[in-house]
């Protein structure tokens, strides 16, 4: 495999797991931490890193855009639900393994 090749399979690898997430607007960010310590919001950061990295002039609405496939308003608006307690203690107790995004942990 050839380092295009690579990128191109990330690339694209990447953009599955983002329409996958833009689909399932019943899986809240909160569970998603929870479980396996990033969401959207996470992948929202990487992109707007390498986006910057890249030189480009993005903010993290766009980035956060990008990711959701709307404002970030509009998906709380439709999908974001109220966390339980119990989501919130979970969240705080599996704090240490969420991931590290450099410039925001």
């Amino acid at each position: 495999m050839t380092r295009q090749q690579q990128i191109e399979i990330e690339a694209a690898a990447f953009r599955g797991l983002v329409q996958h997430l833009q689909e399932r607007t019943d899986v809240q960010n909160i569970d998603l931490m929870n479980l396996a310590g990033f969401c959207r919001n996470c992948l929202s950061k990487w992109y707007l890193a390498e986006a910057k990295n890249q030189g480009l002039d993005m903010d993290y609405a766009a980035a956060q855009e990008q990711v959701y496939g709307m404002s970030i308003d509009e998906w709380k608006a439709k999908h974001q639900s109220k966390a339980s307690e119990q989501q919130k203690n979970k969240f705080e107790q599996t704090r240490p393994l969420h991931a590290k995004i450099s410039g925001h942990n």
